[in-house]
């Protein structure tokens, strides 16, 4: 099935934008583990319309609920990959989807690798995106960072450049799915080191293992990941949108965090309803 929009985060942009798209009549299709930050909230009580405080968790299950009751489809799927064909192709852990646009509404990543040496070498031989600089590094001994499915899939996408990569896990738990001939270190990081560029990396038993490349893969795919894969004009790491909530890129929008601003529940709301309007519209023009 092909969808008027796939949502690609589930928390509160990326559902209240399923509410109008699917009150608007369109196929929409939500996909995300959880709901991000909301999820994790301890206790809210400056919401509107909630005299008792209730949890992040609790808010994100209320908003799921109305939206698979409008008739929006909600998976809990995790996106690993975003591209175009004839249409928007989404791969996530547990297959394909395909539709006319796109609604990133990831949030925005919290925390970062704190190990000495890695924002030293972001850009200088630490990369975040395979698809824009695995061409770069044919035939090099690279490093993966991440233990889970988007980790995978970036694995997989390197065997197109070179054979010799080493997936780093960090002390992770690996979940992702990975070839059974991958090469493993499992050792926690603590620092990356180089002259212009990183050349190695040194583990907490004290190897220090040589290096072309580092691509990271951590976590989930998320809105950087998507931004840097298609190209998106970014603001330091805030996806520039227009007035319609539409990136640079024509049928994909982004809404809630990833574009910036005050980051609260009620500001994500709004950008999800925005956004909405701005793809019923865009649909409405382009078929």
């Amino acid at each position: 099935m092909t969808y008027d929009t796939i949502i690609i985060g589930k928390g509160p942009a990326g559902i209240s934008a399923a509410v109008y798209l699917v009150r608007s009549g369109h196929t929409v299709l939500v996909l995300g583990k959880d709901a991000g930050a909301l999820e994790r909230a301890e206790s809210i009580e400056n919401y509107y319309g909630f005299p008792e405080t209730l949890t992040g968790a609790e808010l994100a299950a209320r908003g799921v609920a109305q939206a698979e009751r409008l008739g929006a489809e909600v998976r809990s799927e995790e996106v690993v990959h975003l591209g175009m064909e004839e249409l928007w192709s989404v791969k996530t852990d547990s297959g394909n989807h395909t539709a006319k646009t796109v609604l990133i509404a990831t949030g925005k990543a919290r925390a970062a690798l704190k190990v000495p040496g890695f924002e030293e070498f972001r850009g200088r031989g630490i990369s975040f995106c395979v698809t824009c600089d695995g061409f770069f590094y044919r035939g090099k001994k690279l490093a993966l960072l991440g233990a889970g499915e988007y980790a995978a899939n970036e694995y997989a996408e390197l065997a197109a450049f070179t054979s010799d990569r080493v997936v780093f896990t960090n002390g992770a738990e690996i979940t992702g799915h990975f070839p059974d001939d991958t090469r493993f270190v499992t050792e926690k990081i603590t620092a990356f080191s180089g002259g212009d560029s990183v050349s190695s990396i040194t583990t907490e038993d004290g190897t220090e293992r040589p290096v072309d490349g580092v691509f990271a893969a951590l976590g989930t795919a998320g809105a950087a990941s998507f931004a840097a894969t298609l190209g998106m004009e970014l603001n330091g790491t805030d996806i520039v949108v227009n007035d319609e909530f539409m990136t640079n890129i024509p049928g994909v929008f982004a809404a809630g965090d990833c574009t910036g601003g005050f980051l609260q529940i009620a500001k994500a709301v709004s950008d999800g309803t925005h956004a909405a309007k701005g793809i019923n519209s865009w649909i409405k023009k382009n078929g």
